[in-house]
């Protein structure tokens, strides 16, 4: 190793694993665990084999966890079989998470999520019931796996209130905030996407106008959980059953989506991308999503996707390392870096980073999703 790369490897440790503040949350580092989807919850509730999975990652250093998604407490919101609630009987499952996290010196977000279209009638425990979207959205135009009905504005306002309620259980168990999952095709991405949302009524329209379903989310939980209590949200230019779908073509775009948030109490932005070093708008210069949606809104912001998956078999274009952290980090186009895989493999990732034995752990390999440790 040159002693240049010695002293920039220096610089990205000091700096990421400063503590730092983000509105009212003191966090010990600028490494936050991304929310994934884990399904191992058969009954929609967080068992104690959950509580010491989020545990282990508190213990080994992460600063901030945000959980995978849970779903708001409708009828529609469910997709997959396994995902946890954050409803009902679930809350006393994860008021066991959150013993466990804050026993281990860690914090947490529950991400609250409405999956929209992905839903299929036949899911459990709402058998029957369609899924939802801003529109009707036929599964041969949108890749979703069945016909979805479009929602009525007394649908939406039940929704509304499902966050609302939600959010107002993790202030009163104890979280240290809460995350709205507005990204990758589900509920609220299709209210912002306009291949999804066809509506005439005034949560279709323009690109700021699409943004309406978001911002009364926002102003429901805010009402809710008062001024201070961390509200982050999450957001995508991609989606899952399109990775080249963008939300927005330039920073003037993604204003017109950002600011409308901004304006309704969103605490943080959590910016997903599939490689969060690469250039957020290439035609206006380097700076990363995660910089532009600083830039533009001087909220706090998370950045994400791919970071620390340094090691061959992970399906990516390309192998990845911390190097690419840091102009962007230096920079200060994030204030926290959120990591995935790497955390599934090796609960311990960011002591070993921070100690510069990132190499002495275990590799991220898709047999890591069969188990839960």
């Amino acid at each position: 190793m040159s002693v240049e790369t010695a002293c920039a490897d220096r610089r990205v440790n000091e700096r990421l694993f400063e503590p730092v503040r983000v509105g009212p949350l003191a966090l010990q580092n600028r490494i936050a665990m991304a929310p994934m989807s884990r399904y191992f919850c058969p009954d929609g509730i967080p068992h104690d084999d959950v509580a010491a999975y989020y545990a282990r990652r508190a213990a080994g250093g992460v600063g901030l966890i945000i959980s995978e998604g849970t779903y708001i407490g409708h009828p529609t919101a469910a997709s997959y079989e396994g995902v946890p609630f954050f409803a009902g009987p679930a809350l006393d499952g994860w008021t066991r998470v959150l013993a466990a996290v804050h026993a281990a010196d860690g914090k947490i977000f529950p991400q609250l999520w409405h999956s929209g279209s992905f839903r299929q009638s036949s899911m459990p425990p709402q058998r029957g019931i369609p899924g939802a979207g801003p529109s009707e959205n036929l599964n041969a135009f949108t890749g979703y796996p069945e016909p979805t009905r479009a929602m009525t504005e007394a649908d939406i306002e039940q929704v509304v209130s499902a966050y609302a309620d939600a959010a107002d259980a993790a202030r009163r168990l104890g979280f240290d905030g809460v995350e709205i999952h507005g990204a990758h095709g589900y509920l609220i991405d299709e209210f912002f996407w306009a291949a999804t949302n066809r509506r005439h009524d005034r949560y279709g329209g323009d690109r700021r106008q699409r943004t309406r379903l978001a911002v009364e989310v926002v102003e429901a939980m805010r009402a809710r959980v008062g001024s201070d209590f961390p509200i982050s949200f999450r957001y995508s230019q991609w989606k899952q059953q399109d990775y080249k779908a963008r939300l927005a073509d330039t920073p003037t775009e993604l204003a017109e989506v950002l600011e409308p948030l901004v304006d309704a109490g969103v605490s943080i932005l959590h910016c997903s991308t599939r490689r969060f070093w690469e250039p957020g708008f290439p035609d206006e210069g380097d700076l990363t999503l995660a910089g532009w949606t600083r830039k533009l809104t001087g909220l706090p912001v998370i950045a994400v996707g791919g970071a620390g998956l340094d090691r061959a078999g992970l399906n990516e274009a390309q192998a990845t390392s911390l190097e690419v952290l840091e102009k962007p980090l230096m920079r200060g186009d994030f204030d926290i870096l959120a990591v995935g895989r790497a955390l599934l493999a090796d609960p311990n990732w960011p002591c070993r980073v921070r100690d510069g034995r990132v190499h002495d752990g275990v590799g991220y390999t898709k047999a890591h999703l069969e188990t839960l440790f």
